[in-house]
Parts: C-alpha cells; sequence; structure tokens
C-alpha cells in the first residue's frame, strides 16, 4: 500500500497570504484553509449559532376572565353630498328628541335631530342638511371694463371665464344692492334662455332676493357635468363661462 513522503524538508505556501511555511507546521483552518501558524484564526461562535428552539406554546388549560361586558359599536352616518362624516353630538340618548342648529364656517346652516330609545341610550334618528362649500363669490354687476355685467369677487371672467370642480359646492352670494333685478341662474347655453337654451337646475339652489342680504344662488357641481354658463334671467348678455372640470 502507498504511503505519503515524511516531508520533513518540505514547503508549503499560504492559501491567505501566498508566504511559505514549513508544509508540517500549517495548520488547517475550520474553512479548508491551509495557512501558516502565525495566520490561523479558530472559527468564530456566531458561525454557530445556538438554536432557540421552537417557541413556546399557549398556557395549558388556562382560566381567562369570563365577565366581559358587551361592546355597542356606533358607525359613522356620512353626508351623501360630500361624504364626510357627519358628528354626532356628545349626548347620552334618552327618552326625547335632541335638536340642535348652527352654521359651518363657509356659511351653510345646521340642522340636527336626535331621538333617543329609553332605557337603550341606543340612537334613533339622524338627520341633517350640512353642506361644506368648496367656495363663495361674491357677485356683483358693474360697468366696469366688460359693461353691465356678473362680475365675480371684482373682476369680469371674460371669455376664458372661471373653473368649478366636479362634486364640489360653490355659493354664487348675491346680496350686494347691484344684484337688484338681477337673478343668476345657470344653462349649458351661452345667455341661458337669451340664447335659445334652458335653465340648468341639477343640483342648484336658490335663497332669497338678488340685491338683498342672504341672497344667494349655489350649485353642487355633478360629476360629468357640461361647461355651463351663468345668466340674468331678466337681462342678456350679462353671465360669463364656467369650466367644469
Amino acid at each position: 500500500m502507498a504511503r505519503y513522503a515524511s516531508g520533513k524538508k518540505a514547503w508549503g505556501y499560504s492559501d491567505r497570504s501566498g508566504f511559505r511555511y514549513r508544509l508540517s507546521e500549517m495548520m488547517t483552518e475550520w474553512n479548508g484553509s491551509k495557512v501558516g501558524p502565525d495566520e490561523f484564526e479558530p472559527k468564530h461562535e456566531q458561525l454557530e449559532p445556538i438554536s432557540p428552539g421552537p417557541d413556546p406554546q399557549a398556557l395549558y388549560d388556562p382560566r381567562p376572565e369570563n365577565n366581559l361586558q358587551p361592546v355597542t359599536v356606533r358607525f359613522p352616518t356620512f353626508n351623501t353630498v360630500t361624504l364626510q362624516p357627519i358628528p354626532i353630538p356628545r349626548a347620552v340618548a334618552r327618552a326625547g328628541t335632541l335638536t340642535t342648529t348652527g352654521a359651518t364656517p363657509g356659511g351653510a346652516s345646521i340642522s340636527l335631530t336626535l331621538a333617543g330609545v329609553a332605557g337603550t341610550g341606543a340612537v334613533g334618528t339622524l338627520s341633517t342638511n350640512i353642506v361644506t362649500l368648496a367656495a363663495t363669490y361674491t357677485i356683483t354687476v358693474s360697468n366696469t371694463l366688460y359693461g353691465n355685467k356678473f362680475h365675480q369677487d371684482g373682476s369680469g371672467p371674460g371669455a376664458a371665464g372661471r373653473d368649478v370642480n366636479e362634486g364640489s359646492t360653490y355659493r354664487y352670494d348675491q346680496s350686494h344692492s347691484s344684484n337688484s333685478g338681477h337673478p343668476l341662474r345657470f344653462s349649458t347655453t351661452s345667455d341661458g334662455t337669451h340664447g335659445g337654451g334652458v335653465e340648468y337646475t341639477t343640483g342648484v339652489t336658490t335663497v332669497g332676493t338678488p340685491g338683498t342680504a342672504g341672497a344667494y344662488t349655489q350649485i353642487t357641481v355633478a360629476i360629468g357635468a357640461p361647461t355651463l354658463y351663468t345668466y340674468c334671467t331678466n337681462h342678456s348678455g350679462m353671465g360669463y363661462k364656467v369650466n367644469t372640470l
């Protein structure tokens, strides 16, 4: 049977540094590299982590607290126009009716009615007409620059018109005295009924008499609404284009 030579005078070259060492003095590391005795590095303990074993199981035969009380979950009511949640008055519902009124920062009126159910505290009915305004425009009638026309926030929109966003609500405030006798309405035809068109009423509400306090025309722009035009129901040539975006 063949035998290896003793190699007493043999030399070897380190797999790490390439330095020459006596082959008989060289040492083999854990990764199979053969190196000089001054280069030898033992295997680091982090390369052989201790297995933590499986996670412990649940407690055996536990005795949890069993006096749990029923939980009442109340879901919010949403405004169908703005898709915003309607706040519920923080009060304990009892027999009878709770009614509250007020106004939003934009001037929209609020009317809430909460009817309680005796003994349960459950919410009965909740009705509201809360409207969130995207903008309120001050409408005046002026002969400046553009002749006797509607001016929005002090300027005449001209041929470019003014932009509004679909799904939003806008109020055209006609409380200024110059609006007297000039009701503002909308149409899909330039100059409205004076141009052979008809009044556009989708999402439109009117309040008060133009030229008096609190008078306005309000529109919630429908999704997919066409280009609109404001016009005066009494006089032609006063309106302007409203671009729906």
